[in-house]
C-alpha cells in the first residue's frame, strides 16, 4: 500500500486526509445516530406516566431533558408549563417544536461535510490521474531519441490510475453512509415530531389538572 501511495504522486495525499475525516465522521454519525441516545422507545410513556397527576419535580425534568433528544424535546415543554402555568396549546407546541429545530440541527451535523467528501472524492481522484498523465507523457516526450519506451508508459498509466482509483474507495462507501444517515435522521425526525405532537396533547390534560 505504502509503495501505491508513493508511485501515485502527490495528489493522493489529498485523498487519504479524506478518507480518514470520512472515517472519523462515519463512526461519529454511527454512535450519536443510535436509537437510544435520539429517542428511546419507552421513554415518551415514562413520562407521560411520571406526569399523570401533575407536573414532576425540576430534577426529574432535568434528568429527562439530559436522557436523549427526545429528552430534550418533552423537557421543553414540562418547562413551559412550569414557567407559564395558563400556556395555551400552541404555546407548548411551539416550545416543543423550538427543541426539536435544536435537537434536529444537532442530528444533521457533519452529514454535510460526509457528503462532500462523497462527491469530492472522484473529483480528487480524476485530477490526480490527469496530473499523472501529464508528467508521464511529458517525460517521454522529453526522453531519448528512440522514442517512447511502450512498458514504461503504460506502468506509468496505471500509476496515474491509482489516483482514480483511490477515489472511488473512498467516494462510494462515502457515499452510502451518507444515505445511510441521511435515512436514520429522517426516521429520527419523524419519530421526534410524532412524540411530542402527542405530549402536547398530554400537557393540556395536565394544565388542566386542579
Amino acid at each position: 500500500m505504502f509503495s501505491i501511495i508513493q508511485a501515485a504522486g502527490w495528489p493522493i495525499w489529498p485523498l487519504l486526509l479524506c478518507s480518514v475525516l470520512a472515517l472519523a465522521l462515519v463512526i461519529e454519525r454511527a454512535l450519536a445516530l443510535r436509537t437510544a441516545k435520539v429517542a428511546p422507545p419507552k421513554l415518551l410513556d415514562e413520562a407521560i406516566a411520571v406526569s399523570a397527576r401533575g407536573l414532576p419535580p425540576p430534577d426529574v425534568i432535568r434528568q429527562l431533558e439530559q436522557n436523549s433528544a427526545l429528552g430534550e424535546v418533552l423537557a421543553a415543554g414540562f418547562k413551559a408549563l412550569v414557567e407559564r402555568p395558563n400556556s395555551s396549546e400552541d404555546d407548548l407546541r411551539a416550545a416543543t417544536e423550538g427543541a426539536g429545530r435544536i435537537a434536529a440541527h444537532r442530528l444533521e451535523r457533519y452529514l454535510g461535510a460526509l457528503g462532500t467528501i462523497a462527491s469530492a472524492a472522484p473529483l480528487l481522484g480524476l485530477l490526480g490521474t490527469v496530473i499523472g498523465m501529464i508528467e508521464i507523457f511529458g517525460s517521454q516526450s522529453a526522453g531519448a531519441s528512440g522514442g517512447a519506451n511502450p512498458a514504461q508508459l503504460a506502468q506509468g498509466i496505471s500509476i496515474a490510475l491509482y489516483n482514480t482509483a483511490f477515489g472511488l474507495v473512498v467516494a462510494i462507501p462515502s457515499l452510502i453512509c451518507w444515505r445511510y444517515f441521511r435515512g436514520r435522521v429522517d426516521a429520527h425526525l419523524m419519530a421526534l415530531e410524532l412524540a411530542a405532537e402527542r405530549f402536547v396533547r398530554h400537557l393540556v390534560y395536565v394544565r388542566r389538572l386542579p
